[in-house]
């Protein structure tokens, strides 16, 4: 029987595929900055003009950090984990966008597809080199 003094400390939770922490970092760093950018559009000055900007720096941040912590838990090959990282996280995000909002492949998406790309191979070079 479990005594109330083991019951403490709660029970950490490690996700031990690289792939998969990545694409929930990933998640969790376009959630924070669709707010930040909603928060922008509605109470700062930014115009809806300027939006496809700003979300292709969300865009690069969140696969950036995904192909980091890829890269970081994955200990080798670190452009190999961020680069389909990156590559996983712009299909998603293209496959959103077409079910979404019926939008089809154009210029545009085929940048956000590279920037996804290249951001989060950069982003497993560096966390892999970061686990010392």
């Amino acid at each position: 029987m479990k005594t109330v003094n083991s019951l403490k400390t709660p029970p950490k939770v490690h996700v031990a595929s690289p792939m998969l922490s990545g694409v929930l970092y990933a998640a969790i760093w376009l959630a924070v900055g669709a707010l930040v950018l909603s928060a922008l559009l509605r109470w700062g000055n930014l115009q809806e003009d300027q939006l496809p900007m700003y979300s292709m720096i969300v865009h690069a941040l969140a696969s950036f950090a995904g192909g980091f912590v890829a890269g970081k838990r994955s200990s080798k090959r670190g452009w190999y984990y961020g680069g389909f990282l990156g590559a996983a996280y712009g299909l998603l995000i293209l496959l959103i966008g077409f079910l979404a909002s019926n939008a089809g492949i154009n210029g545009r998406s085929l940048t956000v597809l590279a920037e996804t790309l290249a951001c989060g191979s950069l982003g497993g070079m560096i966390g892999v080199n970061t686990r010392r």
